[in-house]
């Protein structure tokens, strides 16, 4: 999937900032709540890869219901169309930016069948000129792989990095679906969680018209 002043992220739109701690013991969390969660660790029906675990601890210690399903490595849109069609949920494509002097990272999110242009992009979010973040960068950031980019990327970006331009039209799908940091499996969660998900992580959000 020039020399052009840039702006700093807006501060409009919603924006979560939960401590730091919460971050490095989520996991901890857990435990205490499985008992009351529907999706349990006993219901996830093979291994999980390092980075599905570390979401899954996630969303279990914020009280997140979800549902999670596993698939052969997916590489492009196309390729998930064949599972995901399977899937009752808004599958989101998510594309990493950076501003032009590199000190600004963004996540950009949409509904995955949309064409993104990236000048109509620009015009848009008011950052300046954008360029496709590096791998180097994206496992800097989000610690994460090409064919893997998800917003629960932002479990491992400590310092905030990352600002998100979400489209709103993602306001009106009830339930949405990303990788969980590893492209062999989905996680489904409602937009009120995934909501509750962004708030506890502390990076700056918003929804915005990403295209007409």
């Amino acid at each position: 999937m020039g020399g052009c002043a840039t702006a700093s992220p807006p501060e409009s739109g919603p924006v979560g900032r939960f401590p730091l701690p919460w971050k490095k013991v989520l996991s901890g969390f857990a435990s205490f709540v499985i008992k009351n969660k529907k999706m349990k660790p006993s219901e996830i029906n093979q291994p999980l890869s390092e980075r599905q675990q570390k979401v899954v601890d996630t969303l279990l210690g914020l009280g997140i219901d979800f549902d999670i399903k596993f698939h052969p490595p997916l590489g492009s849109i196309e390729e998930s169309l064949a599972y995901w069609g399977k899937f009752e949920a808004t599958h989101c494509k998510n594309l990493f930016f950076r501003n032009h002097k590199g000190n600004k990272h963004y996540l950009v999110i949409f509904e995955c069948m949309h064409q993104m242009d990236i000048h109509d992009l620009e015009q848009r979010l008011h950052q300046g000129k954008l360029t496709f973040a590096s791998e180097a960068r994206m496992e800097k950031y989000l610690g994460l792989k090409p064919g893997s980019v998800s917003p629960f990327g932002l479990i491992n970006d400590e310092n905030h990095e990352v600002h998100l331009f979400i489209d709103k039209n993602l306001l009106n799908a009830p339930r949405l679906s990303f990788h969980p940091n590893d492209n062999t499996g989905t996680i489904i969660i409602s937009q009120e969680d995934f909501i509750k998900f962004l708030e506890a992580m502390g990076n700056s959000y918003e929804f915005i018209e990403l295209y007409d």
